[in-house]
C-alpha cells in the first residue's frame, strides 16, 4: 500500500469507527500531511511501515526549524499518534514508533481578567436611555455573573430561566446541560429587559424563546456581543486584550480568589475536566505571590 491508501483507510476509520465530524477528520489528515510534506522537503521516499522513532524525532526537529509553534506541534504529534494507532489496529505495522515520541512542553498562557472596578466601568458606560441599553447591561451581568460562554449567552432561552429558584439552564459544549445560579442583579436586569424592552420588539418566527434579540427581532449574534465588549472597553479606556470570554475568566478568577471550591467552579463553568479549571488556581497563586511581594517585610 502507498501513503495515499493508508490515508484513505485512516479517513474511513475516523469517520466510521470514531464517528468524528468532517472538521476533526480534516484536522487529523492535515496533521499526517505535514509528515508527507517533510519527506518531500528532504527529497526522500516516505515508507510508512518502515518509520522509526528516530525518523519522527527528525520530523519534529524540522517542524521547529520551519517555525511551527509548540501548540501546533503538539496538535500535529497528536494526529500522527492517532494515525499510527490506526495502523497498529489494522496490523499494517507491528510496533508503534510514536510510543515514545514526546510532545513539546506547553506553557499555558493565563488569560487577561478584569477587576471589579473595570467590570463596573463597562456596565456604567452603557447608555440605559437607549432601547438596547438595558439588554446590554444584562448581557455584561450574565457573562460575568454566570460565567457563560458567548455561544451559551446567545442561545439562552426564556424557558431556561428559573427565576423562582434563581437558576438558569445552560446548554454548553456537546449539548451538555448544566444549572448555574444567577445573581439578583443579573436576574433583575433580565426581567426589566424582557418585560419593558423585548416585549415591544417584532419578534421573528422561530426566535420567540431566545432572550437576547437584535433590533430586527432575531437572535443576537456572537459577533454582536464581541463588538459590544470591544466598544465598551475602548470607551472606558481598558487596554487589555478583552472579549466576552474575559468576563467568564474574571468570573472564575474572582470565585477562586474568594475561596470558592474548585469542583463547584468546574460545575458552574461546565468544564469536562478539573484540569481545565485548575488554570484559575494558577491565577490565584500569582495573586497570592504579588501580595507577599508587596506586603511581606522579608520580600
Amino acid at each position: 500500500m502507498n501513503t495515499h491508501s493508508y490515508l484513505k483507510g485512516f479517513k474511513d476509520y475516523l469517520k466510521l469507527e470514531r464517528s468524528l465530524s468532517k472538521h476533526s477528520i480534516d484536522a487529523y489528515l492535515n496533521d499526517v500531511e505535514k509528515l508527507v510534506q517533510y519527506y518531500l522537503a528532504i527529497d526522500k521516499d516516505l515508507i510508512i511501515n518502515q518509520l522509526q522513532l528516530s525518523d519522527l524525532r527528525e520530523f519534529i526537529t524540522w517542524l521547529n526549524e520551519v517555525g511551527m509553534q509548540a501548540n501546533t506541534q503538539a496538535r500535529v504529534i497528536s494526529g500522527i499518534k492517532a494515525f499510527f494507532t490506526y495502523l497498529m489496529q489494522e496490523q499494517i505495522i507491528l510496533e508503534d514508533p510514536t510510543a515514545l515520541l514526546e510532545s513539546p512542553k506547553l506553557t499555558r498562557k493565563l488569560p487577561d481578567t478584569l477587576n471589579i472596578h473595570e467590570i463596573d466601568q463597562l456596565i456604567d458606560a452603557i447608555d440605559a436611555s437607549k432601547p438596547e441599553g438595558m439588554r446590554n447591561k444584562a448581557i455584561i451581568e450574565m457573562l460575568y455573573g454566570c460565567g457563560l460562554r458567548v455561544t451559551e449567552l446567545v442561545e439562552l432561552r426564556i424557558s431556561n430561566i428559573y427565576a423562582d429558584t434563581e437558576f438558569i439552564k445552560v446548554i454548553g459544549k456537546g449539548n451538555k446541560e448544566r444549572l448555574v445560579p444567577i445573581g439578583s442583579t443579573a436576574l433583575k436586569l433580565l426581567e426589566i429587559y424582557v418585560s419593558r424592552i423585548r416585549v415591544h420588539l417584532s419578534i421573528k418566527k422561530g426566535h420567540e424563546d431566545y432572550i437576547f434579540l437584535n433590533r430586527s427581532g432575531s437572535r443576537l449574534s456572537r459577533i454582536s456581543v464581541f463588538n459590544l465588549i470591544k466598544t465598551l472597553a475602548i470607551k472606558v479606556g481598558i487596554h487589555k486584550s478583552i472579549s466576552p470570554h474575559t468576563l467568564r475568566h474574571s468570573f472564575a478568577t474572582h470565585l477562586i480568589e474568594g475561596g470558592a471550591d474548585l469542583r463547584a467552579v468546574q460545575e458552574m463553568l461546565g468544564h469536562a475536566s478539573i484540569t481545565t479549571t485548575e488554570i484559575y488556581t494558577h491565577l490565584d497563586r500569582d495573586y497570592l505571590r504579588s501580595v507577599i511581594t508587596q506586603f511581606h517585610p522579608r520580600s
